[in-house]
């Protein structure tokens, strides 16, 4: 440790990562120590130093260090490998003892589980301890290579499989032999069980006919806003539903042709160049992200994007793994659903493991207008990316989006009309599919119509019927 470092530690006392104690002869509370600061974010205990003495010292005998290291080893289970070390201060001897955060919680101290509070070691309680453990397990529980209970082969749809075979082919330039099954086999999204083929859950979100009925919550929901705010009303919401490369397709289209475009003339360059408000390729990484890396066992949230006049959030449904935060993604590597991640990876749909976050960053560097770099946010529940849009461009779509708002409202509002002329019992959910608009969409539509007075609904919600009003 240097000595900057080591002062300032000195000078600011006791803390959630720093523990003084005066002496090895509180061996247990050394140990009780170490576990909670590996429980927590890590820490240093400085021994031979008192709160309220100050410096002390430390006698250190030839197999002290040695004595120390194997107390705290062989009272943490699972056990705790500290960096031990001897410091002068003041012509005085002190022990110093580095705890890493611990990869592979909850750390016991003696049978009994300590975490860190402020400047004290507390024991924790029964609950804390069951929450902890049910994590941990949780977080081993690999949901993509589980059996999906109520699945059968014959939910598998083969078209499925032929596009991706036909897919891999294309890309590897290498044919594969195997039939279906054996293909499924060795993605591991068909397992066979004593004698019997057992689908993944892998398996049915790849390749399923129909995923959403095993998991309602396995589809993209896109809002679009008018501004900048989430509370205003959207302009249009839409779901997106099917197999996840199927997901990741269709919220991928239905993004780009709703991001602003504009040509310019780049500096060193004869030709003008249209641009994006977005690098396409950004966008397409992160939908596939959010898809691949989700927790799957949250089954009451989906994800969730939502796209301003100067941004796009995508909101994936759990939180960082233990090892990854918001500051080291791009340099550490995890994937919450392997099978998932090696598939997509298989037909270039995901970046190698490590280089997706080093390509996404660079494709925004080199965004010609220079956008700010993206904003990650762990909130405990939901993973959120922000990707911003160039200043420029939200000053260009200032002056589009109200003409092109108003030009999109009458267009629908016209056809929602004309629909109700052929049929005057069209329901909501109809014009919806009959529009490729959302219900929410319709809704917006017909409550614009109602209030300018040109449509109205007559009789009861089952078994009424719509009657157009003519232009006064």
């Amino acid at each position: 440790m240097n000595k900057e470092r080591l002062e300032y530690l000195l000078q600011n006392g006791e803390s959630d990562k720093v523990e003084f104690k005066p002496s090895l002869s509180q061996m247990d509370e050394i140990v009780q120590a170490a576990a909670g600061f590996a429980n927590l974010r890590g820490g240093i205990i400085f021994i031979g130093i008192s709160n309220r003495a100050g410096l002390l010292g430390c006698n250190i005998g030839s197999g002290s260090i040695e004595n120390l290291a194997n107390i705290i080893n062989q009272g943490t289970e699972p056990k705790i490998h500290p960096e031990i070390s001897i410091e002068d201060i003041d012509d005085k001897k002190v022990i110093v003892i580095n705890i890493s955060e611990s990869i592979d919680k909850p750390v016991l101290a003696f049978g009994k589980l300590y975490k860190r509070v402020g400047k004290s070691t507390v024991l924790c309680s029964r609950n804390e301890f069951e929450k902890l453990v049910l994590e941990k397990h949780k977080e081993n529980i690999i949901f993509d290579s589980q059996i999906c209970k109520e699945a059968k082969l014959k939910d598998i749809d083969n078209s499925k499989v032929k596009r991706f075979r036909e897919l891999y082919e294309d890309i590897n330039k290498n044919s594969i032999k195997s039939s279906d099954n054996d293909l499924l086999k060795s993605l591991n999204c068909l397992k066979e069980i004593d004698g019997k083929i057992k689908v993944t859950n892998a398996g049915i979100l790849l390749f399923g006919k129909k995923p959403e009925e095993f998991y309602p919550a396995n589809y993209i929901t896109i809002a679009r806003y008018p501004d900048i705010e989430k509370g205003q009303e959207y302009s249009d919401i839409k779901d997106f539903y099917g197999s996840l490369f199927e997901i990741v397709d269709s919220a991928n289209g239905y993004i780009k042709e709703h991001v602003q475009e504009i040509s310019k003339v780049i500096e060193g360059k004869l030709a003008r160049e249209v641009i994006p408000q977005y690098s396409y390729f950004a966008i397409r990484e992160l939908i596939t992200n959010a898809v691949v890396h989700r927790d799957y066992s949250i089954k009451g949230s989906r994800i969730i994007i939502r796209m301003f006049k100067d941004r796009i959030e995508f909101s994936s449904p759990g939180k960082f793994p233990a090892n990854i935060t918001p500051k080291n993604i791009v340099y550490e590597q995890y994937s919450r659903n392997p099978i998932i991640a090696d598939v997509f990876s298989k037909v270039k749909y995901i970046e190698e493991m490590g280089e997706g976050w080093d390509k996404i960053m660079d494709s925004i560097k080199k965004h010609p207008l220079k956008p700010k770099l993206p904003e990650i946010i762990d909130t405990g529940n939901t993973v959120v990316v922000i990707l911003f849009s160039p200043e420029e461009m939200v000053r260009y779509s200032e002056k589009t989006t109200l003409k092109t708002t108003l030009k999109t409202t009458l267009k629908n509002d016209e056809k929602i009309l004309e629909l109700v002329k052929l049929n005057r019992k069209f329901t909501k959910e109809e014009l919806a599919r009959e529009l490729n608009i959302s219900l929410d969409g319709v809704k917006y539509h017909i409550k614009n119509l109602e209030k300018k007075k040109r449509i109205k609904w007559v009789g009861p919600s089952k078994g009424g019927y719509w009657e157009i009003k003519k232009r006064r």
